[in-house]
């Protein structure tokens, strides 16, 4: 469109010379470059819809079901080999969850499945007072308790402890009660990443068979929720940007504060595992799947790098690049000694890789926000 419309200043330029008695001037004719780009975009979101979105939430849903077995064998035989076995099927299964907060738009929030599998901060006080007063639970009844009683960071707790001291809990730590409510959790939250998992590749209304797989509403868009392949395109840039500045500008910058004198250790997501950082690396490496297309690590997919390119090569690598920089400055907090977060924001030198891995995220949003989306008014379809 932009195209056309310098095609028609020009034209119309040139009979303004002729008007003139202009037509045989020597003087070249001013050169206008056109500002729009073409993309077509169907294979980059085929791919990333099924490649890397629909792969990530079947990965969710298998790791899930892994986690159940473990807990149930950790109810039926409580030695420490299978507390570690649960505590290891924990971690595994936050791994493709976090990625997936790269793009947490659609069932998981249309279901209110993020907060039913990840709420944060835990109420410790109320879990507490079940454990207190009753002598057993199912998963039927604990799902209909609060979320900050169940999902991700309640079963973190049970599993690792308070994360005050160490990550360390052993099986003589743990009750029949606090296995029991474990076991129980993971159940429920088996039975939401299979609802996550369905929405998208079934129907992604619940309570309507016949309605669209949530993953068809991206490959053919041309419905209520996406008019045309722009706003696809749309959606994922504004989930890259959305995670990103929720690691920069929440999960890492509220704990740590403006100074050690106001930390807050209460903020630390995953603190009890001392998991954040690896929680914040894969947040980020799930930005880098939606923005190189690759999960995990295929080769020659198209993802939004390539969208980019087509506009602004030098852009689009600079964006990979920053990706690539802010992943590798979270991992640097750790430092030498594997330092966890909840310590890191307390500790002087610590505090220096923290806030140079802020400043990373905020480079990464700022390109993001003022150059890649930007990007859409440009493209011609």
């Amino acid at each position: 469109m932009i195209f056309k419309k310098s095609l028609l200043a020009l034209s119309s330029f040139a009979l303004l010379l002729t008007a003139c008695g202009g037509g045989g001037s020597s003087s070249p004719e001013p050169k206008i470059e056109p500002t729009g780009f073409t993309f077509t975009a169907t294979e980059m979101i085929t791919n990333i819809t099924n490649d890397v979105i629909v792969a990530g939430y079947k990965n969710l849903n298998v790791e899930a079901n892994d986690f159940v077995l473990a807990t149930q064998n950790l109810v039926n035989t409580p030695t420490e080999e299978n507390l570690a076995a649960a505590q290891q099927a924990w971690k595994d299964a936050r791994i493709p969850w976090e990625q997936s907060e790269s793009h947490i738009f659609g069932p998981v929030d249309a279901l209110s499945i993020d907060p039913h599998l990840d709420t944060w901060p835990l109420n410790t006080l109320d879990l507490q007072e079940l454990l207190d007063s009753q002598g057993g639970f199912s998963a039927e009844e604990l799902k209909t308790f609060n979320d900050d009683v169940q999902g991700f960071h309640t079963m973190e707790f049970l599993l690792f402890g308070d994360g005050v001291a160490d990550n360390e809990k052993n099986i003589a730590e743990m009750t029949t009660l606090e296995r029991e409510y474990l076991s129980a959790a993971a159940e429920v939250f088996k039975t939401y990443t299979q609802m996550l998992f369905d929405a998208w590749t079934v129907a992604n209304d619940a309570n309507d068979a016949n309605s669209s797989a949530y993953k068809d509403l991206l490959l053919t868009a041309n419905n209520d929720v996406y008019a045309s392949q722009l706003g696809v395109v749309e959606e994922l840039i504004n989930g890259m940007i959305a995670i990103v500045d929720e690691v920069g500008n929440g999960k890492i910058a509220e704990p740590f504060g403006s100074s050690i004198a106001n930390i807050d250790t209460s903020k630390v997501e995953s603190q009890y595992s001392w998991n954040s950082l690896a929680d914040f690396t894969d947040n980020i490496i799930g930005v880098q799947n939606i923005y190189r297309g690759e999960f995990p690590e295929q080769a020659d997919k198209t993802g939004i790098i390539d969208f980019v390119k087509a506009a602004d090569a030098d852009l689009a690598t600079r964006v990979d690049t920053e990706i690539v920089t802010a992943i590798a400055a979270i991992k640097a907090i750790a430092g030498t000694t594997d330092l966890p977060f909840r310590q890191a924001i307390n500790d002087a030198d610590a505090r220096v890789k923290i806030q140079a891995a802020i400043e990373a995220l905020s480079i990464l949003q700022t390109s993001l926000e003022n150059d890649v989306l930007t990007k859409l008014k440009q493209w011609q379809q």
